[in-house]
This record gives C-alpha cells, sequence and structure tokens, in this order.
C-alpha cells in the first residue's frame, strides 16, 4: 500500500471509555502506518523512516457502541515516494484532516508485519506502544483496506 491512495474503514464496538489500542498497523519504529484509538479518540499515524511523523486524529472521543471509523489518503501522484492528504472520518462525519507530505517507496521494514487489532514488533505509534500494550480494547467485526 504504497505510492497509491487507499481507504481504511473500521467498523468498531467501542467500550464505555472509548476504547484503546491498535485498530490496523503495518511497519514498525523505523517505519510504518497505523490507524488507532489513543484515550477514546481515533487517528491515524504515519512513520516515515522514524525521521518524521505525521498525525491525524479526531476532535473528540468515540461514543460507546459502534462506531464506524475512516481513514482515507489520497495520494499526490507524479511517482514514488510523494505526500498526500488524509482525512478522517467517525460515522460519516469528518473529524480530522491534514497533510502528509511524504511517504516511503519501498518496504517498511524486512521483519515487521501487518497487525489488525494488535502492533506486533516494534510498535509504529510509539504512544500507543506494541504486543499485549497495543491491543484494541473494544472489538473490530469488520475492516477493509482499499488501494484507489
Amino acid at each position: 500500500m504504497k505510492n497509491r491512495s487507499l481507504t481504511i474503514t473500521a467498523e468498531l464496538e467501542v467500550p464505555a471509555d472509548g476504547g484503546n489500542g491498535t485498530v490496523i498497523a503495518q511497519g514498525g519504529r523505523f517505519g510504518g502506518w497505523s490507524l488507532y484509538v489513543k484515550d477514546g479518540v481515533p487517528a491515524y499515524g504515519y512513520n516515515f523512516l522514524g525521521l518524521e511523523r505525521s498525525t491525524i486524529a479526531g476532535s473528540n472521543k468515540l461514543a460507546p457502541g459502534k462506531s464506524t471509523v475512516v481513514f482515507r489518503f489520497d495520494y499526490d501522484g507524479g511517482g514514488t515516494a510523494k505526500g498526500g492528504r488524509g482525512t478522517l472520518l467517525v460515522n460519516g462525519e469528518k473529524v480530522g484532516e491534514g497533510r502528509i507530505d511524504r511517504t516511503q517507496a519501498g518496504i517498511f521494514s524486512a521483519d515487521e508485519t501487518a497487525d489488525v487489532g494488535i502492533d506486533l514488533g516494534t510498535p509504529v505509534i510509539e504512544a500507543i506502544g506494541a504486543e499485549a500494550d497495543s491491543r484494541f480494547t473494544g472489538r473490530i467485526p469488520k475492516l477493509t483496506v482499499e488501494v484507489r
């Protein structure tokens, strides 16, 4: 999922506290991305080679119960490793947007993985952590990633 536009759609069941943890992550400390919830607030983070981090966060905590969180990345195009615009939506309402200035052209890591509901290996988002610390505290009944 590099050098392309994409849409991530996560149907979540949010606990009373708004939830915490990784929804989906690819890569690790030295490059990757993650859709996650921190202290009840949904966010998307992009880690460029461990040197530059971009975060697009929601403006409010998720309400308990069912929520659909969507992150849409519109790639600038025109070659590899370009940037793009990210938009975060909750239940169809825009809650955050921002720019990711550049993206990695090649692999994120030779030994990191793509994970749902947890971030195994080194953390993409240091504030969420990795392994058991990063486990999403709600439920993820359905998750789709559409490359456009």
